[in-house]
């Protein structure tokens, strides 16, 4: 019998699974890495976690959070570019806390990963424009 996502977090602490989809490359490449989530921590979490949250309509996400407001999170992928507001503690049931790639753990306390994180995260303004403009191109091309 499967179980939930909250419910393997509940009984074993730990949640190794496979990356799926595409809204956090480069950082995890989809059906290649793992990823190791644990628990939600006691209290708020900080800015650059990257919770996995339940959204109101059911669907499971892990994205990064941008900002920590007084009642939600500002959340948004590495892959994308439209920031996600309303997100509360309520919608967290874990927090990444490692990757394995290519059967290495990297945890997100290694130098290279906050590294990566505070520079993708510091130009988001520049991404979401690349972004933007990658997608704008690759639509125009799709289009007889």
């Amino acid at each position: 019998m499967k179980r939930t996502f909250e419910e393997e977090l509940a009984a074993s602490g730990t949640l190794i699974y496979p990356n799926v989809g595409d809204s956090m490359m480069p950082l995890l490449r989809q059906h290649r890495d793992l990823m190791v989530i644990t628990k939600k921590p006691e209290g708020r979490l900080k800015r650059y976690d990257v919770p996995l949250y339940r959204r109101d309509d059911g669907q499971y996400v892990l994205h990064r959070i941008l900002r920590v407001r007084d009642e939600d999170y500002v959340i948004c992928g590495d892959n994308r570019c439209k920031l996600e507001y309303g997100i509360t503690d309520r919608h967290i049931i874990g927090v990444l806390t490692a990757i394995i790639r290519d059967g290495k753990e990297i945890p997100v306390t290694d130098l290279q990963y906050r590294i990566y994180t505070h520079i993708w995260c510091g130009c988001f303004p520049l991404r979401a424009f690349l972004l933007r403009t990658k997608w704008y191109l690759h639509r125009k091309r799709r289009k007889p």
